[in-house]
């Protein structure tokens, strides 16, 4: 059986595990991310790598980007909330490890892992939508990741939905992870807070609005808390906005919905159904695609990334 590792490159941790061929993380290790230092992020994942090949035998090392990765899975070209640097990680990487490395979008990494052993296992047309602390995308079409011309589709998260709306970290105004993330969430709850509209969350975060965060929400709302509630209804009428026009190009048979913020389960998954399909053009006129969460969770960028590295190698 060949594993390979998986490494997951998010925006507060890096974690790194062995995967098998069936999706199955073996075991996984983790360390903080270091955002501005692209030097000490490559020494990061390098160490993790380390680590963990030194208690299993492995084939090639995936590593799973929130950016633009270049057409030949060797650089970062862009990536609004970490620092990766100019030079070719991939390459490297792989001088100084030994073993076959590629880089992948990490939400076509967890597009791939939903599609290979997830949720959405067999359907060939289906898009992941990750909701961390930005917004991720992966398409899967025809059984195959499409990545576009020049190997950065599906950046959903930067898609353009208010005009001069707010600033996002990518250069751009109006993005919809600026409305409709982990980081969206967590703002609006703590300007909640701030003004008063919020006292049980102000008071779960012993009265600092700045401490407010939100897995609070999270549980307030599944506590039936009317704040809370209000606040995930709100998070789903902009996921419901962004998804109708994504729905609207692609016309996908399956919709996952992957990344943090889904471990909210129905908290999430109903209202953003019902937001879809209000605001989807044509809306009870059309088949509108199937809704549902990620199976593997905050693992899937992991899996994903594994698995298609060792695919390029087999």
């Amino acid at each position: 059986m060949s594993n390979a590792v998986g490494v997951d490159v998010g925006g507060t941790k890096i974690a790194a595990g062995v995967v098998d061929e069936h999706g199955a993380i073996v075991e996984k290790v983790r360390r903080p991310s270091p955002k501005n230092d692209p030097v000490a992020l490559r020494e990061v994942v390098q160490d993790l790598v380390t680590e963990i090949r030194s208690r299993h035998d492995v084939v090639a090392v995936g590593i799973g980007a929130a950016g633009f990765v270049s057409a030949d899975r060797r650089r970062v070209l862009f990536a609004p909330h970490l620092q990766f640097g100019d030079e070719p990680i991939a390459d490297l990487l792989q001088d100084a490890l030994g073993l076959p490395v590629a880089i992948e979008n990490d939400g076509n990494a967890a597009a791939w892992a939903e599609y290979s052993f997830g949720a959405g296992r067999g359907v060939p047309d289906q898009l992941m939508v990750a909701i961390g602390t930005g917004i991720g995308g992966g398409l899967i079409l025809g059984g195959e990741i499409y990545r576009g011309g020049h190997g950065v589709a599906a950046e959903i998260g930067h898609l353009g939905i208010v005009p001069e709306g707010r600033p996002c970290q990518c250069g751009r105004r109006g993005c919809w992870e600026e409305y409709a993330s982990g980081s969206s969430l967590t703002f609006h709850a703590r300007t909640a807070a701030r003004e008063g509209r919020a006292p049980h969350l102000l008071a779960a975060a012993g009265g600092d609005p700045a401490s407010v965060t939100g897995s609070m929400v999270t549980e307030l709302a599944r506590a039936g808390e009317p704040e809370s509630l209000a606040l995930f209804a709100e998070l789903a009428n902009w996921l419901g906005l962004g998804l109708a026009s994504l729905v609207a190009v692609l016309d996908p048979t399956l919709v996952v919905l992957g990344g943090g913020v889904s471990e909210a389960g129905d908290l999430l998954l109903e209202p953003v159904r019902a937001a879809l399909a209000r605001e989807v053009t044509g809306g009870s006129r059309r088949p509108l695609p199937e809704v549902t969460l990620a199976a593997l969770g905050n693992d899937a960028g992991l899996i994903g990334a594994a698995d298609l590295t060792r695919k390029i190698e087999a």
